[in-house]
């Protein structure tokens, strides 16, 4: 059992991975692939050009506009060369999102989508010369869950004296992007009122009869109005619209025009063109009207929906409060301390009751002095930009690293200060209403170790709650784990009805660890999508080997064991979470090959296709393709020792040598059928294609930075 002066540090980062696991943490590129692309190909000195962040978009899976509603908008960090400088990000009209049960989630992006940015090249620019564009792009993606993303990109372009001609892949797209851009069009005329509750926005066509738009939605740029809740249409004969736009209780109080995008779902002018019209309107005031009224309406149900969720968090708190006494560390004691509440009263009634009263505040002091912390640290990481903790590969680590000791202390692998925990229930021991209210601090040190299976949904929902919300959640917790005790303080002679405690709480205990391991699970898959394959794998083995410490500490200090296997398991508990820390922290391989990186131009891998070969081989391109898999231990050896050399990096920058990648990781015919053509049938088998040659060259299985060189020099 862990003790209590361990438990509050495992509780505040258990409580903290829970909270923050709701917010997930770093990007997969499997769910959005983020690309740097531009409008023409090449640039000219001192004149504007074009690029875009180009997102291709899973299935399902959405990014966020300016204001998302829900979410966090996409954002760029340039680091340009000198003279250059960058505009902010041209954003396309947004789609309403909504989750699979129908209900909006925010404002955003599914599919291939391009957010243009316009920057502007030095004058002393020598025409000849190529110049590299990087940016580092963050976004949030999301499906069912939601993932922060994060990506560097970046892009090489030709300097030319001439005017430059559309890139042709994505010249084309990016215009009509540009073309698509919200703005506003002498063909429509808008205004807006606002009265309390709502802003009454009016469009009129100035041709009638010319198009007619279908589906209007408008997206606030500043909040000012409600993304959620539904925004009453109604004609005003045939050229005109209104929109009753309920406002937001968080947006602007002092908002004097209405900023946004109006949007068409069959356009606003003819052919369907202009799909956003740009809103700058001044407002003007007026009382409430019929469909203001609609909006008061619309938002007293929308109020009226956040109240009965917030309702159902505190109901859910309660009932994890109650479950905490079903726990082995606290179930015992139930009918112990009451009777112990009676025998202290001498049987009188009140004094009973009044025993379980002060058990009662002993158990929400602790809970209200513990929510204080908590948000006494949120706070100050606020401040420090811990708005997403989980998109910092080290704190995932150290947070599954605790998700698994937790686990395995519920498994019984081991257990920590039974002496400490004696300690703590000496203050319990003492007599009278002091002791009841020590009774109450302790139950409250020595349920949470187990509070996660249970709590974790509502102690998510604290993120989105306000101080003294947050103080209700927790008072709810504290109710729930001291209610049991409050009752039969009142009804003492119900003791003889609770279960007797025996080996099937041992069972409920090590069958909750399996929660914990889930949680370690799905960190684990955050953290895959943080750092390199390497340190994914140096962060499995040092979990292994922190999961190994605490089994030779339990091992070797078990009840009665002699002070020299004792001190053996507290030196193996240290050497090796020490061990397993050092090799699993993210960022320590990382940082090894950061010489090279510093001094080498990066490869960049593109998926593989015999169509991908033929056009870059018909280029006149040395082609470099590498058949590999994740679970090819050689593959990774090779990439290791190859792609971590300067000498080999700078090589393949000299010679423009296109590398491509076929991930064999999951089944792919394609792959196996171009195997099977020069008799392979595993992996890693490595190829150079060379202008001019009509076979390519196969390389041996196993390489080295010497056999790759040597191979590419006699080229």
């Amino acid at each position: 059992m862990l003790s209590a002066r361990s438990l509050l540090p495992a509780w505040v980062l258990f409580a903290f991975a829970l909270l923050f696991s709701t917010r997930l943490a770093v990007a997969a590129s499997s769910q959005v692939q983020a690309s740097l692309v531009a409008a023409d190909a090449s640039i000219q000195p001192g004149k504007p050009f074009t690029v875009a962040l180009r997102f291709l978009h899973d299935p399902h899976w959405h990014t966020y506009w300016l204001n998302p509603g829900t979410g966090l908008p996409t954002t760029l960090t340039w680091s340009l060369p000198p003279g250059f400088v960058a505009g902010e990000i041209q954003w396309p009209a947004p789609n309403v999102l909504k989750d699979r049960a129908g209900k909006v989630i925010g404002n955003g992006y599914e599919g291939e989508l391009f957010l243009p940015v316009t920057i502007t090249a030095p004058a002393d620019l020598k025409p000849g010369s190529t110049v590299e564009l990087k940016a580092l792009a963050d976004w949030l993606m999301c499906e069912e869950v939601c993932i922060p993303g994060k990506a560097d990109v970046r892009l090489s372009l030709a300097v030319a004296a001439e005017a430059p001609a559309p890139d042709v892949k994505w010249g084309g797209k990016i215009r009509s992007t540009l073309a698509g851009l919200p703005r506003a069009d002498p063909a429509w005329e808008v205004t807006a009122t606002r009265s309390p509750k709502s802003v009454i926005l009016s469009v009129i066509s100035t041709a009638p009869g010319v198009h007619s738009p279908r589906g209007l939605h408008f997206f606030s740029d500043d909040s000012l109005i409600d993304y959620e809740l539904p925004q009453a249409l109604k004609e005003t004969g045939k050229s005109g619209f209104t929109l009753t736009l309920p406002i937001s209780p968080d947006g602007p109080k002092d908002a004097s025009k209405l900023l946004g995008v109006l949007t068409s779902e069959n356009g606003w002018l003819p052919g369907g063109t202009l799909r956003g019209l740009r809103v700058e309107a001044p407002m003007g005031t007026s009382t409430e009207s019929a469909s203001a009224a609609a909006g008061q309406s619309a938002g007293a149900s929308g109020a009226s929906a956040k109240a009965g969720s917030f309702g159902a968090t505190l109901a859910l708190a309660f009932i994890g409060g109650l479950i905490l006494n079903l726990m082995p560390c606290v179930f015992p004691v139930l009918g112990i301390k009451i009777l112990g509440f009676v025998n202290q009263s001498a049987n009188d009634r009140r004094k009973v009751i009044a025993h379980g009263a002060v058990f009662t505040m002993g158990v929400l002091v602790s809970f209200w002095a513990l929510v204080a912390l908590l948000l006494g640290l949120h706070s100050a990481g606020e401040n420090l930009g811990w708005g997403y903790q989980l998109q910092e590969p080290r704190f995932v680590f150290a947070v599954a690293a605790v998700m698994l000791l937790m686990a395995l202390n519920l498994s019984g692998v081991f257990e920590f200060g039974l002496r400490a925990t004696a300690v703590g229930s000496s203050l319990q021991m003492k007599s009278g209403l002091a002791g009841s209210f020590f009774t109450g601090v302790l139950a409250t040190v020595v349920a949470t170790p187990c509070s996660g299976p249970f709590l974790g949904t509502a102690l998510g929902a604290s993120l989105t709650l306000n101080t003294q919300q947050t103080f209700a959640l927790f008072t709810c917790i504290g109710l729930g784990l001291s209610t049991p005790y409050l009752l039969l303080s009142i009804f003492p002679q119900a003791v003889k009805a609770l279960p007797r405690p025996g080996a099937w709480m041992e069972t409920f205990k090590q069958f909750m660890a399996f929660p914990l391991y889930a949680t370690v699970g799905y960190l684990v898959w955050v953290l895959a999508a943080q750092t390199t394959d390497e340190g994914l794998r140096n962060a499995l083995f040092g979990l292994v080997l922190v999961a190994m410490s605490v089994w030779v500490y339990g091992r070797w200090t078990a009840p009665g064991a002699s002070s020299g296997r004792v001190r053996f398991g507290v030196a193996g508990l240290l050497a090796l979470a020490l061990a397993g820390s050092w090799l699993g922290w993210p960022g320590s391989l990382e940082a090894k090959p950061s010489a090279n990186s510093s001094t080498a131009p990066e490869v960049v891998w593109e998926p593989w296709s015999p169509e991908a070969v033929e056009k870059l081989r018909a280029e006149g391109r040395i082609v470099y393709v590498d058949f590999t898999a994740r679970w090819c231990a050689t593959c990774q050896t090779n990439k290791l020792a190859v792609f971590h050399s300067d000498e080999v990096l700078t090589l393949f920058a000299e010679k423009k040598i296109a590398t491509l990648r076929a991930d064999w990781t999951n089944k792919n015919p394609q792959i196996a059928a171009e195997l099977a053509k020069y008799g392979r049938r595993a992996v890693p088998f490595n190829v150079v294609w060379f202008p001019g040659q009509a076979e390519p060259l196969i390389l041996p299985e196993v390489l080295t930075p010497n056999t790759v060189l040597e191979a590419l020099r006699g080229s």
